[in-house]
């Protein structure tokens, strides 16, 4: 919608709550001497990060569309797939981070697409299980449709794999065991997922694997004619009509399981990726699989198993239900009482693994995974080679690890739930000015929050210890030959009060 002058600008800015009133006036007052303008409060409020590149996006194309629905903000775009948008939002009334899931606009004018999209909210709020995202909200505003869900701040598996490459076979397995237990509580209550890959499954930030998207879960028989029309069925039809399976076979999840399951472990898909609805019909595509203990001879054989029986293209020949599917991978990880592990081993014929688990890029290591964690370090790292040693190293001085690449998404953690210190790796803050008024705005939120913050320079970026003074709570770090101890060191000096 078209601003007829900055004034009315400002009143939708304030009305939408898309900002706060001190920081309009600020802005407003900034502009003052070089003639304000609707594009000059806009420039203003960019420089200074009061709302975000796709928020400031849409208000320089004087778009209002996408920037609240119903209760929430829109931040940021995180995925976009044929059928709908997720978006990270943020709850106007509490401040609550929020995943929003919104029905792409070509979709919207269509009964039978709304009235599906609607039935995934509306299942999705029966679910209430560690292992499911769960649903808050189905609405429509302004010829929008939207699903609102606990926002995961971890990310999907395959934005993980992308930076991970792989997953050990202790990772992994915990994974699959979560995977198995929310489609066992989906089945108790009559309902399977229907489409699980790796996008539909998030990682948490305590380390703890979740379903998203129980789209075409159920028992509905008025789906069936509509698969064809929605793409992401394809892959549960074509397996399903080649192998004589009942429509909405429990057993199709279990066989997609397996094929996250094998990727997680080698980093290569089971079968090829592809986009075209023509490669992805062909059954072929499913049976061809090449056998797991050729792509990695290294995986246990109890493990090779369970992936083996879950790829079974006769579903007779498949595990039957995720309980028997669970039950191998308790054995597997080790969680499996005496009581039901006579032995220690595996119903596939395996040993119980004591490998522990390692948290993965962005998310933050279980306290279970290490006796006696307390303090928590937050570190800011976009470099996947330097993520790892911060993560061993860390750990291995008992520290709970907490890895994030975006200077944004630190900063939401340090104001909702403060760690114990922040190591912030100059690298990840970009160049020049703006990686100086990044780390000034994320050490304003740390000595508001009381979190000392430890920044370690890069060559390019050394000319910042003359813009920052060493206090109680930061230090920079600018020696070439800095040390991970050395960071420790400087965090531990400054947590103890110390000089």
């Amino acid at each position: 919608m078209p601003f007829s002058s900055l004034n009315n600008f400002q009143s939708f800015l304030l009305r939408s709550k898309l900002i706060e009133a001190g920081q309009l006036q600020e802005c407003v007052s900034r502009i003052q001497a070089n003639g304000p303008s609707i594009d000059a409060l806009i420039r203003e409020i960019e420089q200074r990060h009061y709302l975000t590149p796709y928020q400031v996006s849409k208000l320089k194309k004087r778009e209002t569309d996408g920037l609240r629905l119903g209760p929430y903000k829109l931040l940021y775009r995180n995925a976009s797939g044929s059928f709908a948008r997720v978006f990270r939002g943020v709850s106007v009334e509490d401040g609550q981070m929020i995943g929003i899931k919104v029905l792409r606009q070509r979709w919207a004018e269509d009964p039978r697409t709304v009235n599906l999209f609607r039935r995934e909210g509306e299942l999705g709020k029966r679910l209430k299980h560690k292992n499911i995202v769960p649903i808050y909200e189905v609405g429509s505003e302004g010829g929008q449709h939207y699903i609102s869900m606990e926002f995961i701040e971890g990310g999907n598996f395959r934005e993980l794999l992308r930076s991970r490459h792989k997953f050990s076979v202790a990772e992994a397995s915990k994974y699959a065991l979560d995977i198995a237990e929310g489609l066992e509580y989906a089945l108790k209550l009559g309902l399977t997922h229907r489409d699980l890959k790796l996008t539909n499954v998030l990682l948490s930030a305590q380390g703890v694997a979740k379903l998203v998207d129980f789209g075409l879960a159920g028992q509905d028989a008025g789906l069936s004619s509509m698969e064809e029309e929605v793409d992401r069925a394809v892959e549960y039809a074509t397996l399903e009509r080649s192998t004589n399976a009942p429509d909405n076979d429990p057993r199709s999840d279990l066989y997609f399981l397996g094929a996250i399951f094998y990727e997680l472990l080698t980093g290569v898909a089971p079968y090829p990726p592809s986009k075209s609805r023509e490669d992805r019909k062909q059954p072929s595509r499913y049976r061809n699989i090449r056998p797991i203990r050729q792509v990695d001879p290294s995986i246990p054989p109890a493990v090779m198993a369970i992936i083996n029986q879950l790829l079974q293209i006769n579903p007779n020949e498949r595990y039957q239900s995720p309980t028997e599917v669970i039950q191998d991978l308790q054995t597997i990880v080790g969680t499996r009482t005496e009581e039901n592990v006579s032995r220690g081993e595996s119903a596939r014929g395996g040993s119980t693994l004591s490998e522990p688990l390692a948290p993965a890029s962005d998310v933050e290591l279980p306290a279970a995974s290490v006796k006696g964690v307390q303090p928590t370090v937050l570190c800011v790292e976009n470099r996947t080679q330097q993520q790892d040693s911060l993560r061993e190293y860390f750990t291995k001085h008992g520290y709970r690890v907490l890895l994030l690449r975006d200077v944004q998404r630190a900063m939401t953690r340090i104001t909702s739930d403060p760690p114990q210190g922040l190591i912030l790796m100059a690298e990840a803050l970009g160049d020049g000015d703006e990686a100086s008024f990044a780390y000034e705005k994320i050490a304003a939120a740390c000595r508001k929050s009381g979190t000392p913050i430890v920044m370690v320079l890069s060559k390019k970026h050394r000319d910042f210890k003359d813009r920052f003074a060493d206090t109680s709570l930061s230090r920079v770090l600018t020696d070439k030959h800095v040390t991970l101890r050395s960071i420790r060191q400087a965090l531990e000096a400054l947590r103890s009060g110390g000089k």
